[in-house]
């Protein structure tokens, strides 16, 4: 009798392993999953943002077309060095269209006014991607960063 118990106990032993094979599955389902549709999450406007050492544009080359926004959100053009002119949203999207259109390889930049709302900053980059502009530069101030409220 106390050999079959000796018998019982050993084929009860606990099983100390952890199956991982259905977490690798569910891993490899979830991984697909994102593949497919982190592609498909892509939305905003592409930018070419500077970096602290940005270099200054190259003499050689063509002079940029430059949409600023001032301090009460109004939108000013300037096509390749000519001076700055007053437009509205609409005008601004077909002129550059246009104009990309005729100097595809032009760079286009953008500039805001510090005190002016993200927001009309955005909006200005979304008209320039409506027009087909392929790359957006944005421009600043060369120096050290100017920390104090006006």
């Amino acid at each position: 009798m106390s050999q079959h118990i000796l018998e019982t106990r050993k084929k009860r032993r606990p099983m100390s392993e952890i199956n991982v094979v259905p977490y690798i599955d569910v891993m490899l389902v979830l991984m697909v999953i994102f593949m497919i549709t982190a592609p498909l999450l892509h939305q905003g406007v592409e930018v070419d943002l500077p970096r602290t050492d940005a270099a200054a544009l190259q003499p050689e080359q063509q002079e940029p077309v430059i949409v600023r926004v001032d301090r009460q959100g109004n939108y000013w053009l300037s096509l390749a060095g000519e001076p700055d002119e007053l437009i509205d949203a609409q005008t601004l999207q077909t002129k550059v269209s246009a104009f990309v259109r005729a100097n595809p390889d032009i760079p286009v930049l953008v500039g805001g006014d510090r005190k002016v709302s993200y927001g009309r900053v955005m909006q200005v980059m979304v008209a320039l991607q409506k027009a087909g502009v392929p790359k957006l530069g944005l421009m600043s101030d060369p120096g050290s960063e100017d920390t104090e409220e006006d």
